[in-house]
């Protein structure tokens, strides 16, 4: 039986597509839905860029307390939209406990999340809008199906055109 699932998301254009699969499986089975999006940090490039304009200080609050107060920003943004957007087309409650949005390697960052919630299902879209058409599996999906030992639930994403 299946009592959590973690829907782990882009947040991209076809997000609210993989949530309503991720929706549909937790109220069938009555299951606790946790909901994470994953920030990679900064590139080289950027963490550079922020060096040239930054003083040392500015730049440690930044990274310390800036990208923090980003992350629950985000949290609140995406919690509250989900609701937003789903309580209109549905009457019953929601079954999202919690929206994390965490800074790290993107399947790394799923793994540990659904082993810290201990969760018995990942949902996770086949690739973000980003993808070229011919990709079958993302970058982070590949990865986390080569690595996870949680069953995963796999939305194919096909863009317009369908095919290569």
């Amino acid at each position: 039986m299946i009592r959590s699932i973690l829907y782990a998301t882009d947040l991209g254009l076809f997000a609210p597509y993989v949530l309503q699969h991720a929706l549909l499986l937790a109220r069938a089975h009555g299951a606790d839905l946790y909901v994470l999006h994953v920030v990679e940090p900064l590139g080289l490039f950027a963490e550079s860029v922020l060096q040239t304009y930054l003083d040392e200080a500015t730049l440690a609050d930044l990274q310390v307390n800036g990208l923090d107060s980003v992350m629950v920003s985000i949290e609140q943004r995406v919690f509250s939209g989900f609701c937003d957007e789903l309580q209109e087309s549905e009457g019953d409650s929601l079954p999202i406990r919690a929206v994390r949005v965490l800074l790290g390697d993107p399947p790394q960052m799923i793994l540990q999340e659904a082993q810290d919630l201990g969760v018995e299902l990942i949902v996770i879209g086949s690739h973000s809008q980003s993808m070229g058409v011919c990709s079958a599996l993302g970058r982070t999906c590949m990865r986390l199906l080569q690595q996870t030992k949680v069953p995963v639930y796999l939305v194919p994403i096909i863009p317009e055109g369908g095919g290569c």
